[in-house]
């Protein structure tokens, strides 16, 4: 017999080999019909599964991350089903479940067109209507090798090579359709009663551009009709919302062919970059921390001490200098610590907090280039912090609540996860159990729920992620913080301490917005382009109502200029409505129409953007409206 342990505590008895399904079951009868499968041992299991040994056990529905998970994992096999079907001679390559939906890469000569999709989409619907139930099996190495072998599944056959020899490979059925998959999956196909493939999209075999090109499908699936409805609602917006179309229609930003992944940042998009790194260096002087600069180019030996070599070359830029090897920096963490390392501290001397904001090159696919999210160059709102271990958590407790700080001022939710150790990580398992342990107490400490996402730390230390939740319920990977004790040990980092005897400080690695450029694109779809007053690079249009009033326009231009408001003037030769028009379509946040009677009284007439006509106004009275929504960050 085995024990299984329920969420409340409870504890239950069953026989070795009891599948999910029955202990669901044993629990509800009502909860068995809406569960997708359960978190047994922190091991996410289908319904079909067997538990072997004593566990813990969660059940999971379509609201929780496992059970979408699940759902959309199997959504991505029905698909590869309906593609056999319609499209014979395919070969296979992944399908997993992602954040939003699922994927599949095929290997066809037929090039799949959005009318393909439709016709997919209805294979897929028959396929859930034949209600199949997924199989489970498994087979050793060399007989999975042999099977994917015969159906001559070249893609199957690689994964199945890279894998132990050791290793037992589990298959699941569905149909006709068989796949190599660790699962889980369904029970069977009927929960799955909407279905939306959403795009097309090359995807080079194991992301290497060496390999054959394919064809990915990109899909979505729900289990109401309603669900479905309000995401493909949530998509029309997000694409309203494009930072892309934005960018170049508000004049902020622009990606050229002669620079793949490299933006161009217009006089507007810097005034906005600018009100950031200003409001970035500002809170950091408040807490501490100290401005360094470092330089974009190093030699190469140093990213060899680092790790970053061993780690990362694939995605770094070299060049020779005086016929020695360098490299454009992928990261800024080595720079600082050279700057640490150029004096001696005291145990007195700490906390050391190093911020910079420092440009860093990283290769990525140019298939994966998007505008500002996904780029080539960036800079990174680096900080790194030197301490004694017993101000570890002093110093966590501190860049949690900046980040806080900053994120509420731009109105950002978040959530926050734990990544612990990944596979190819350097130091001790101590190390890394010391590192885990004080982030995992910093966060409990502060009251902040938490989730583990495992095997995803840095290589040199365990970490917290801050994903940002925008006006549309999307969710951002932001801030970082990671506890690091490799760096100083490669590097040789020492402080004299109070015995007079040379110790080890430890690293905190940390951003908050993450990459200025990335940060930008977040903020534009976020406000949708309407950003609040402190943070618009135009604050105020002011709208003569013909050329008679021009005079009076540019008097008050270079009134605000100089109380510091950002303001421009629209002096064309068209009507009013016109020109404000224009300005809605810009999102200026204020419209000021002049006329006679303003010219007369030194008022201006007001128009907000979402709010419409406010009435007349005196110009101080304007002013100090404009400053105090400065001052306050309103949003």
């Amino acid at each position: 017999m085995i024990k299984i342990t329920l969420p409340d505590g409870s504890i239950r008895e069953y026989e070795k080999g009891v599948k999910v399904l029955d202990v669901t079951k044993d629990i509800s009868e009502g909860l068995a019909r809406v569960a997708l499968g359960a978190v047994v041992n922190e091991d996410v299991k289908g319904m079909q599964e067997s538990i072997e040994e004593d566990s813990t056990f969660r059940v999971v529905k379509f609201e929780d991350a496992e059970g979408k998970k699940i759902f959309w994992h199997t959504s991505a096999h029905i698909m590869a089903l309906a593609v056999q079907r319609l499209y014979p001679g395919v070969k296979f390559a992944i399908g997993p479940a992602i954040d939003n939906g699922f994927y599949y890469d095929f290997d066809t000569e037929h090039r799949f067109t959005p009318e393909d999709l439709e016709k997919i989409e209805a294979e897929m619907a028959k396929i859930v209507k034949e209600g199949y139930i997924l199989k489970r099996y498994e087979m050793p190495k060399e007989e999975s090798l042999n099977y994917f072998k015969e159906k001559d599944e070249v893609y199957k056959v690689d994964l199945i090579e890279n894998l132990p020899p050791e290793d037992i490979i589990s298959f699941y059925e569905l149909g006709e359709f068989t796949d190599l998959c660790r699962g889980p999956h369904l029970l069977d196909t009927k929960k799955v009663k909407a279905i939306k493939l959403l795009s097309i999209a090359g995807a080079y075999w194991r992301g290497d551009e060496k390999n054959k090109m394919l064809q990915r499908i990109y899909g979505i699936t729900f289990e109401k009709k309603k669900e479905l409805d309000e995401y493909i609602e949530r998509l029309e917006e997000a694409r309203k919302r494009d930072h892309r179309k934005l960018g170049r229609e508000l004049g902020l930003f622009s990606i050229h062919e002669e620079g793949p992944g490299f933006p161009f940042f217009h006089p507007k998009g810097m005034v906005l970059r600018n009100i950031l790194e200003n409001f970035w260096k500002d809170e950091h002087t408040k807490r501490g921390y100290g401005e360094i600069k470092t330089p974009l180019i190093l030699n190469e030996a140093l990213w060899h001490q680092s790790g970053h070599w061993d780690h990362y070359k694939e995605n770094m830029y070299f060049t020779k200098i005086d016929e020695g090897d360098y490299a454009i920096k992928p990261m800024n963490c080595p720079g600082s610590i050279l700057v640490y390392k150029s004096q001696m501290f005291s145990y007195r001397d700490f906390p050391q907090r190093l911020g910079e904001l420092g440009l860093v090159h990283r290769h990525e696919l140019s298939g994966a280039l998007h505008g500002l999210m996904r780029v080539r160059s960036f800079t990174q709102d680096d900080a790194h912090i030197y301490c004694l271990p017993e101000q570890i958590k002093g110093e966590l407790k501190g860049v949690i609540d900046l980040a806080d700080y900053i994120y509420n001022v731009f109105g950002f939710k978040y959530r926050v996860e734990l990544s612990t150790r990944p596979e190819n990580s350097m130091g001790t398992e101590e190390q890394w159990n010391l590192a885990t342990d004080s982030l995992r107490e910093v966060l409990e400490d502060k009251g902040i729920d938490f989730i583990i996402n495992e095997g995803d730390g840095a290589f040199y230390g365990p970490k917290i992620d801050f994903h940002l939740e925008d006006a549309i319920g999307r969710t951002w990977q932001c801030g970082t913080i990671q506890l690091d004790f490799q760096m100083p040990e490669r590097f040789d980092l020492t402080y004299i301490d109070s015995d007079n005897e040379k110790k080890r400080p430890v690293m905190i690695h940390r951003t908050i917005l993450g990459s200025m450029e990335r940060f930008m694109g977040i903020l534009i779809e976020h406000y949708a382009g309407k950003f609040p007053v402190w943070l618009a690079p135009i604050q105020v249009s002011i709208l003569p109502i013909s050329d008679k009033f021009n005079e009076y326009a540019y008097e008050l231009m270079r009134e605000f200029k100089d109380k510091g408001i950002r303001v421009e003037v629209d002096t064309r030769a068209e009507k009013i409505g016109f020109k404000i028009r224009e300005a809605q379509l810009q999102r200026l946040p204020y419209m000021l129409i002049v006329g006679e009677k303003e010219v007369e009284g030194r008022l201006v007439s007001v128009r907000k953007r979402d709010d419409g006509d406010l009435g007349q106004m005196g110009v101080e009275s304007f002013i100090d409206k404009i400053n105090e929504e400065n001052q306050n960050k309103v949003q």
